[in-house]
């Protein structure tokens, strides 16, 4: 019998060799050669492009004295935080009415959401580059009311990109947000109605407790995409001006390719991995709390 129950389980995992296969090819194989190269003087140019050594910590260290790191972290987090939050809240936000609201707001709202989504980053960038630059669309709106044209690309740059990337990702949480919200019993909120709640409460003690593992799974995934947004950022200001919006995706490019420094380069994607893992490591560990509460 034995024989038997170890003879099945092996030819299930049979099943799963390719798919492993798959993995290691094109998942851990690049993070391996990352982590290698970032302990390289790796380079497009030079003596170093012909020669690759092993230089150990030595990226590492550049890292510790480059100001430009500390800086792209902090406008990361911020970048992060503000595209997130904002994504998150719009697309509840326009879930919400757009199930509550009739067909007419439905198909005014959800194409204009969706054509953020469905559009490529770099067209998208383009879009908001024309919308916010000193001759846009925004400031020709301003000056049909009376304000003045700002430079919102110079005097408020990570404000402009964190928009153009809310516009961007929002009708993906919207639609995570309508799937959730389809599965939530109107009986349970025609009851509460009865009990002469308002809306505004139905929201917060009803809906968000019964989709709060929605929201979880939803803000983990769109801070991950988020956290490695390049093209967004690069067409809109290069990351600048100076370094307002230098974000770690936009220096690893700018070591990596316009320096010509790739091992350094690897050296700050790192960084980005690192960020990765610790947010996937908080929203598994709130989720699994959660899921001990409700059980």
């Amino acid at each position: 019998m034995k024989r038997k129950s170890s003879s099945a389980v092996m030819s299930k995992l049979i099943y799963l060799v390719p798919a492993l296969v798959v993995i290691l090819i094109f998942f851990m194989w690049p993070i391996i050669m990352t982590i290698y190269y970032s302990f390289t003087n790796l380079a497009l140019t030079g003596t170093a492009a012909a020669n690759l050594e092993f230089v150990g910590l030595e990226n590492y260290k550049k890292l510790l004295d480059d100001p430009a790191v500390i800086n792209s972290i902090i406008m990361t987090l911020i970048f992060t935080v503000g595209s997130v939050a904002g994504q998150s809240l719009l697309g509840f936000i326009i879930a919400y009415l757009m199930k509550h609201k009739n067909k007419t707001f439905r198909r005014i709202v959800g194409p204009i959401i969706l054509a953020g989504w469905v559009m490529p980053e770099i067209v998208c960038a383009v879009c908001a580059y024309s919308f916010f630059n000193d001759k846009g669309t925004l400031n020709a709106i301003l000056s049909l009311v009376g304000i003045s044209k700002i430079p919102w690309l110079f005097k408020y740059p990570m404000f402009a990109v964190i928009l153009a990337n809310i516009w961007h990702g929002t009708a993906f949480s919207m639609m995570v947000y309508q799937s959730a919200l389809d599965n939530v019993s109107e009986e349970v909120q025609e009851s509460a109605k009865l009990d002469g709640i308002s809306s505004l409460q139905n929201i917060f003690y009803i809906i968000l407790p019964i989709i709060k593992e929605t929201i979880m799974t939803n803000t983990m995934l769109i801070t991950l995409m988020t956290l490695g947004g390049f093209g967004m950022i690069y067409v809109m200001t290069g990351g600048g001006p100076g370094t307002a919006t230098q974000t770690l995706p936009v220096l690893m490019y700018i070591r990596a390719f316009k320096n010509y420094q790739l091992g350094y380069g690897t050296a700050i994607s790192m960084i980005l991995l690192v960020l990765s893992v610790l947010f996937s490591i908080f929203y598994t560990r709130i989720a699994g709390k959660e899921m001990e509460e409700g059980s």
